[in-house]
């Protein structure tokens, strides 16, 4: 009859199981289907601030950032930034004819309040 630690030469439960520091933080963007790749690699500047509004609350921002940075990633949003043609830009030049007078840059929540929520919100403000 053999006994566990003459079969398998395992003497302590630290080698069996990966301590929790070893496990790794799972982007905030990544839910393993794409469902937000369109954000992240929009022209709409709705859709690249709130890609930028998911970036923000990310522990690994940085680590993208840094990591696209190397790769020389040609567009889309990574750690919170606007890359384009490989480098970092603040906003992203739509198509077409520049504008005479800039255009403001577009701030977003991640979520947006519904407008059913909204209305009710001044209501009660006139209410009270």
């Amino acid at each position: 009859m053999y006994t566990l630690n003459e079969h398998l030469d395992i003497t302590e439960f630290d080698e069996i199981v990966e301590p929790i520091a070893v496990r790794v933080a799972t982007p905030r963007c990544a839910d393993g289907h794409g469902t937000l790749t369109h954000l992240f690699f929009s022209d709409s500047p709705l859709d690249t601030a709130r890609a930028k509004a998911i970036c923000g609350k990310c522990k690994l921002a940085d680590d993208c950032l840094a990591g696209a940075l190397e790769r020389a990633e040609p567009w889309g949003v990574w750690g919170g930034e606007l890359v384009e043609n490989r480098r970092v830009v603040a906003v992203k030049r739509p198509r077409g004819r520049p504008p005479k007078h800039p255009r403001p840059v577009v701030a977003v929540e991640e979520v947006p309040i519904p407008p059913h929520l909204v209305a009710d919100r001044s209501r009660s403000e006139r209410v009270a």
